[in-house]
């Protein structure tokens, strides 16, 4: 792994852009998604306030039953029918929520999802004397 890749400057930047922003809860575990009624949300899913995203509606957020204040692991889709790119972010997520989040978002052919887990590295360019 290089020094650019999964470190923890990074991470630090996103638990920042988390913290700073109010998190909005749109739709609680157990609802349906209002546009396809078999998918229900398997944990908690709402938007940051105040920041931006490709869908300019805020960076999304799926909050599970861990009460945590970092961000444990992203999530990139890729969705043809929007063509665009969207990044998610997993907070407080159980492994079994994180791969109920995974199937949730890949429901469709339209639209796959990758997970990246923190990394905890600080590469050798962040180290000071």
């Amino acid at each position: 792994m290089t020094d650019f890749e999964n470190n923890a400057f990074f991470w630090q930047k996103i638990d920042t852009l988390y913290l700073s922003n109010k998190l909005e809860i749109l739709r609680e575990k157990g609802a349906k998604h209002p546009d396809y009624s078999n998918l229900i949300y398997p944990v908690d899913y709402g938007r940051l306030k105040d920041t931006q995203a490709a869908t300019s509606e805020g960076i999304t957020v799926f909050k599970g039953s861990q009460k945590s204040s970092t961000v444990s692991a992203l999530i990139i889709a890729a969705d043809i029918l929007k063509k665009d790119l969207q990044t998610k972010l997993i907070l407080g997520c159980t492994p079994e929520e994180e791969e109920k989040v995974l199937r949730f978002l890949n429901h469709t052919d339209f639209q796959k999802t990758v997970l990246i887990r923190r990394g905890q590295e600080i590469p050798n360019w962040g180290l000071t004397d």
